[in-house]
């Protein structure tokens, strides 16, 4: 490669080099790499075994101007790989509104939220697809999906890169149009795997979601080994990291496969060994990425070291209301604990779940998280993260019994994905990432004595937003309103989107204001008050 090629700031760029055929036998467990060098910046980036004796390496350059790289191999021997070089000339972004316009997702300069590298605040409103590249689901039927989610304001897809949960390794419930992400036995990756998948997480990207890749469910560690689970996530990290993605280094980090006779030597195994692996993650992405990981309770508790966590992500319960109590006491131990990090709901009450948790308790999760401290939230509809269809339900998880049989086509229009895609559209009316808890804003408010009482959050002199988990048919009390402040308030309706005027709200000599008009409809609300002074 001796010509300069050009790109532009952002975008991708592929190369494909080839071994001599005397190394092909040993080309899955080669690692190649690019250099690539810019007055700003070093990127180290993996190549990514394409099958057969090819190699390839992506590249999307974060700085206009001139780049040369070369390329380096673990096997030194492999002459027709090493050492390749070449130049890239790379022009200013010329695309304003495109996903990969944006730059990387980063945290936020107080730690509390994630950006995009040109600086505006992201909004994680996630969905829970964990099965969602398995062949269960036809490719125009992910499409149909994808454009459903995009439709209602989702922003994050949780997507599991084939190794599953809920199933053992290898069970036909998990291949897709290739087979297996591996071969059997874990002898080697399966490239043709990963390129049917790439088919879905590009038709994600294009429609300006960004996936959470989550690289294995945990239990599979002691059956793969840190080693092999390193030579996952390298894979992932070459194909994948040239895109706009948060990592998840698994799912249930620490929980041992359920029929499991030594549970308790796996859980301690799997806690030490993926503490290795995401520091093996932050050494080898180019482009450090978020990365998280998803949990039996917290993040903070999935590692031996949180250093490496950029997010924490939590998972509290399918217990419907049962789960609210363990619900906000995660959110706010999470949002008071140091280090700072983003607090994300990445798991609780799938709405279906048990048949129960419907639409209502979807909208209470959320807003008692959101006005609790949390930065982001992932819905999830039973029947839709295990893939059911109606020809093929999943069936049975591993311990005998069913999660449910709801088929995919009527999951994904359950009420509660519109009903929050509404919140998250209320919310980007005001500088959201600012927000914080307050309850003492409003009396009853939610504690240890009564969690279906109002929550209450917001920007101190500038907005407060009150949320009503159940409604008595009068309002509560606003607290602690500051003097000579005017508010205009309105209430909104979160099952449609709806606002009724209150008028102005001003403060009596306690600092306090009771509103006397009564609620419109016997159901959950939020009061809105925005200060004169919020422009």
């Amino acid at each position: 490669m001796t010509e300069t090629e050009h790109g532009y700031q952002y975008e991708v760029k592929e190369w494909q080099v080839s071994c001599s055929l005397s190394d092909g036998d040993f080309c899955s467990d080669l690692e190649v790499s690019a250099i690539f060098e810019h007055q700003d910046g070093r990127f180290v980036v993996p190549a990514f075994w394409a099958g057969e004796n090819k190699f390839k390496f992506r590249f999307r350059p974060v700085y206009s101007g001139h780049y040369s790289f070369h390329t380096v191999c673990s096997k030194t021997s492999a002459a027709r790989l090493q050492g390749i070089t070449g130049k890239l000339k790379v022009e200013p972004c010329r695309q304003e509104n495109n996903l990969f316009s944006h730059g990387f997702l980063r945290l936020s300069s107080n730690g509390r939220f994630l950006q995009w590298a040109a600086g505006k605040p992201f909004f994680w409103l996630g969905d829970t697809w964990w099965m969602g590249f398995c062949d269960r689901l036809s490719d125009a039927d992910f499409l149909s999906l994808v454009e459903d989610r995009r439709r209602k304001g989702f922003t994050v897809i949780q997507i599991v890169a084939g190794l599953y949960p809920d199933m053992p390794a290898f069970d036909p419930r998990g291949k897709n149009k290739a087979g297996f992400p591996w071969e059997n036995n874990f002898t080697r990756i399966n490239p043709k795997y990963f390129d049917e998948a790439e088919t879905r997480l590009m038709a994600i990207v294009k429609a300006g979601l960004v996936p959470c890749i989550v690289g294995a469910w945990g239990y599979y560690l002691p059956w793969m080994g840190i080693t092999k689970m390193k030579q996952h996530w390298r894979y992932l990290i070459a194909r994948w990291s040239c895109y706009p993605v948060i990592w998840c280094l698994a799912g249930e980090g620490e929980m041992p496969y359920y029929l499991s006779p030594a549970k308790e030597e796996n859980g301690s195994f799997q806690k030490k060994g993926w503490t290795e692996i995401a520091g093996y993650v932050k050494e080898i992405d180019p482009y450090q990425h978020p990365l998280t990981i998803h949990p039996c309770r917290s993040s903070r508790q999935s590692l031996e070291d949180i250093s490496f966590l950029d997010i924490d992500m939590l998972q509290t319960g399918h217990g419907d209301r049962m789960s609210l109590a363990t619900t906000v006491k995660s959110v706010l131990s999470s949002y008071h604990s140091q280090p700072v990090k983003p607090v994300i709901e990445g798991e609780v009450c799938y709405e279906g779940i048990g048949e129960a948790c419907r639409q209502e308790l979807q909208r209470l999760m959320f807003w008692a998280c959101w006005l609790s401290g949390a930065k982001g939230f992932t819905y999830g509809a039973n029947g839709l993260w295990q893939v059911n269809s109606r020809s093929r339900p999943y069936g049975s998880s591993p311990h005998g019994m069913s999660w449910g049989e709801t088929p995919w086509e009527e999951a994904y229009q359950l009420p509660g994905s519109t009903q929050l895609g509404l919140a998250k559209k209320l919310l980007e009316n005001y500088p959201w990432w600012l927000m914080e808890p307050h309850p003492e804003w409003v009396q009853p408010h939610a504690s240890e004595e009564n969690y279906l009482a109002p929550y209450a959050g917001g920007i101190p002199g500038k907005l407060r937003l009150i949320y009503l988990p159940h409604s008595s048919g009068s309002f509560p009390v606003l607290k602690q309103l500051e003097p000579h402040l005017t508010y205009n308030g309105y209430l909104w309706n979160p099952v449609n989107g709806k606002k009724y005027p209150l008028g102005k709200i001003q403060p009596d000599s306690h600092r306090e204001c009771r509103l006397s008009q009564r609620l419109p409809v016997y159901q959950d609300w939020v009061i809105v008050l925005e200060s004169e002074t919020l422009k």
